[in-house]
C-alpha cells in the first residue's frame, strides 16, 4: 500500500517523527546540563568533637553526608548548616538548591592538634621548625629538630595526644651525626723474679746417691735415649747456671746451683681511632686470634678462634650539637700459658683479661680517662726436704726457693669528636712523597729512598665547618 503526501497516514508519520526527534533532543540537552552542573569539590576541615557553621550563598533545599559515622549536620536556616565531626576520616558533603547541586565539599575530620602544638611550644620553646599535622588515625611530626634529646621529648608529648599513641616521626635531627673516637691505651708492666735452688749428688765406686729437689737434674738410663749432659746417669736442666765438683778418697761430690734474678719491663701503647654514626656501634681489635679445638660427635674435632689483644667497642649518641653520650667497653687480653689446658692432645692457653665498661656524657673534644686498673701479684714458694731443710745454714742446700712479683698499671684516655667527611677531590697519602732509589742510590749509597723529591703539593682551601678542612692539591 502506498502513502501519498497529504494523506492521513502521511500526517501521522510526520507527527510521530517530530515526537521522536523532540525526545532525543531533550535527552541530549539534559545530559549537557548534567555535565555543566558538575561541581568541583571544595576542601572542608573539621576537628573531632568540634563544630563549624557553614554559610551558603543561596538557600539550601537539601543536604547529604556520604558517611554519617564520620560527620553529622543540622540545618539551622536555609543558608546556615551546623556541621559536627564525629570520627577521623574523609567523607563528602553535598548541598542542593532547588533541583541543582549547589556545592560539593571533601569533608575531612581530623584530631585536634592545637593543644599538642601549645605543649610543644611550652616545653621546647627554641624549636621553631617543628610542624604538626593530624592525619587519618595518627599524628605526624615533620620538620627539623636541634637534638636527639629534644626529639625524644617531642615524641613523648605527641604520643600522649595522638590517638592510641600513633605518631609518624618525620623529624630530622640537625647537626653532625658522625662521631670519631680517639683512644689511647697505655699499659706498663713490671716483673721481678728471684730463684735459688740446690741439687747435689754423691758417687763412690758402685754406690750412687742423688738429690733431685727443684728438678735441676734427673736420673736417666741408657735405654731412655736421653743424652746425659752432666755426670754419668744424670740429665741436667738448662736452668742450672753454676756447679761445683770435688773428689776425695775415690768419691765424687757434684753440686748444681740455680740462682737467678730477673727484672722485666713491658710497655704497651695503642691509639685506635674509630668513626660511627649516632646510635651505631664500632669495634676495634689490635691483636690476633688463636685456635681452640672443640670436640664434636663421632670423635671429630672442630676449630674455633678466640680473639685477644687490645680491643675497643663504643656506641655514641649525639644529644645535641655540643653534647655526646658514649658507651665505651675497652678490653686488653693476652695469652696465659700458666692456665693452659690440654684438649684432645692440643695445648690451649688461657687469657689474662682486663676489661672496663662505662657510659659517660661530655662535650665535643673533651676527654675522660679510665684509670686505677692496677694489679699487683706476689708469689713466693719454698720446696725443701723434711728435716734436712730445717737445719740451720746447711739446710739451704736442701731447699729450692722462688719469688715472683708482677705489677701492671693500665690507663685509657678517650676523646670524642663530631666529624663530617671532607669535600676534597684528593687527599695526600704517605706514598705521595716517596721515590724509589735507583741502582747507585740503593746498592752503593745504601739509600732506601731516592734523593730527588717530588715538588711539594700546594695546599689550598678553607675550613669546612668546625672540624676537618677541605684541601685542594696542585703541583
Amino acid at each position: 500500500m502506498k502513502i501519498w503526501p497529504g494523506s492521513h497516514f502521511s500526517r501521522v508519520a510526520f507527527v510521530v517523527l517530530a515526537i521522536v526527534l523532540s525526545f532525543v533532543f531533550s535527552l541530549r540537552t539534559s545530559a549537557q546540563d548534567t555535565v555543566l552542573e558538575t561541581k568541583e569539590a571544595k576542601k572542608l576541615e573539621v576537628v573531632i568533637g568540634k563544630s563549624i557553621v557553614l554559610t551558603s550563598a543561596k538557600a539550601v533545599k537539601r543536604v547529604s553526608v556520604a558517611a554519617p559515622e564520620i560527620a553529622d549536620f543540622v540545618l539551622l536556616s536555609p543558608r546556615e548548616i551546623y556541621i559536627t565531626g564525629k570520627a577521623a576520616g574523609i567523607t563528602t558533603l553535598t548541598l542542593w538548591h532547588n533541583k541543582n547541586v549547589l556545592d560539593v565539599f571533601d569533608l575531612e575530620v581530623a584530631y585536634d592538634v592545637s593543644r599538642l602544638k601549645q605543649k610543644l611550644h611550652s616545653v621546647l620553646p627554641d624549636e621553631s621548625d617543628i610542624r604538626v599535622v593530624a592525619t587519618h588515625g595518627s599524628v605526624t611530626l615533620s620538620g627539623v629538630i636541634s637534638s636527639t634529646a629534644n626529639l625524644s621529648q617531642a615524641l613523648a608529648l605527641a604520643k600522649a595526644y595522638a590517638p592510641e599513641g600513633k605518631v609518624n616521626n618525620l623529624l630530622q635531627v640537625a647537626g653532625v651525626h658522625q662521631v670519631m673516637l680517639e683512644v689511647r691505651v697505655a699499659e706498663m708492666s713490671r716483673s721481678l723474679i728471684k730463684r735459688l735452688g740446690f741439687n747435689f749428688n754423691y758417687v763412690r765406686g758402685g754406690d750412687f746417691g742423688i738429690s733431685t729437689l727443684g728438678g735441676l737434674t734427673q736420673v736417666v738410663s741408657p735405654e731412655s735415649g736421653i743424652l746425659a749432659a752432666g755426670p754419668v746417669g744424670l740429665a741436667v736442666s738448662p736452668a742450672v747456671n753454676a756447679l761445683f765438683r770435688f773428689n776425695k778418697q775415690g768419691a765424687d761430690w757434684t753440686g748444681f746451683i740455680d740462682a737467678l734474678r730477673e727484672d722485666g719491663l713491658v710497655k704497651i701503647l695503642a691509639e685506635p681511632t674509630l668513626i660511627a654514626l649516632s646510635g651505631k656501634s664500632a669495634n676495634f681489635l689490635a691483636g690476633g686470634e688463636f685456635p681452640v679445638p672443640v670436640p664434636q660427635g663421632l670423635g671429630s674435632v672442630a676449630i674455633e678462634y678466640k680473639s685477644f689483644g687490645v680491643g675497643l667497642s663504643f656506641t655514641p649518641t649525639v644529644l645535641s650539637e655540643h653534647r655526646l653520650s658514649i658507651n665505651v667497653v675497652p678490653e686488653i687480653s693476652e695469652l696465659d700459658f700458666g692456665t693452659a689446658v690440654r684438649i684432645e692432645g692440643f695445648v690451649v692457653p688461657g687469657l689474662s683479661t682486663r676489661r672496663a665498661s662505662t657510659v659517660v656524657e661530655l662535650a665535643d673534644g673533651q676527654s675522660f680517662a679510665i684509670a686505677g686498673l692496677l694489679r699487683e701479684t706476689v708469689r713466693d714458694s719454698v720446696a725443701k726436704y723434711p728435716v734436712l731443710g730445717e737445719i740451720p745454714v746447711l739446710g739451704m742446700l736442701f731447699r729450692s726457693r722462688q719469688f715472683q712479683k708482677n705489677e701492671t698499671e693500665l690507663v685509657i684516655i678517650i676523646t670524642p669528636h663530631l666529624v663530617k667527611p671532607l669535600d676534597a677531590a684528593k687527599q695526600p697519602l704517605p706514598t705521595d712523597y716517596y721515590r724509589e732509589p735507583d741502582f747507585v742510590e740503593f746498592y752503593i749509597e745504601g739509600l732506601m729512598e731516592g734523593r730527588e723529591k717530588k715538588q711539594p703539593l700546594e695546599r689550598t682551601g678553607e675550613f669546612d665547618g668546625e672540624f676537618g678542612h677541605a684541601v685542594s692539591l696542585r703541583n
